[in-house]
């Protein structure tokens, strides 16, 4: 789950970079630099700023009739360290994840996903006590590995 969320804070540390908001601001900030492709959900916002306030990236004004969160000096070296992004901006790659994401092809590699790592587990539990099948899995999961290895540098090389 944290990795997912990941992303997430590192777009609400930029959105607090530009100004202090709320909760609320900030969900309707990310769904407007998506295009509406992303729709934040309470479940999602809160226990990534939890997350940043945890993290000291952030600070917690209470002292309105709302919670306003701001960036602190923590936040804003986070954001200075982080790598850049591949185009330069980080709301083009934001908005751009967020369209493959929603995608209809994004939803089908997530479904077999899904059905390879519940066979996966299927065959590692086939594996205990038997060290001659654990060293087939192992050899099959290093070819898989290798193989998309070398599918993803043949089209970085054709980029």
């Amino acid at each position: 789950m944290r990795n997912r969320r990941g992303f997430v804070q590192a777009a609400i540390l930029h959105l607090l970079k530009e100004e202090s908001m709320h909760g609320y601001q900030i969900m309707k900030e990310l769904e407007e630099r998506s295009n509406g492709v992303y729709s934040a959900s309470a479940g999602t916002i809160y226990p990534a700023l939890q997350e940043l306030l945890d993290q000291n990236l952030i600070v917690l004004d209470t002292g309105s009739d709302k919670k306003i969160y701001s960036l602190n000096e923590n936040g804003r070296k986070r954001l200075e360290e982080a790598p850049k992004c591949e185009k330069g901006d980080f709301w083009v790659e934001w908005k751009e994840r967020m369209i493959w994401k929603n995608s209809k092809e994004s939803k089908q590699l997530r479904v077999a996903i899904e059905r390879w790592e519940k066979e996966l587990r299927k065959a590692m539990k086939q594996t205990r006590g038997n060290p001659e099948g654990v060293l087939e899995l192992i050899t099959f999961i290093d070819e898989m590995t290798d193989c998309l290895k070398k599918n993803s540098d043949k089209k970085e090389e054709s980029s």
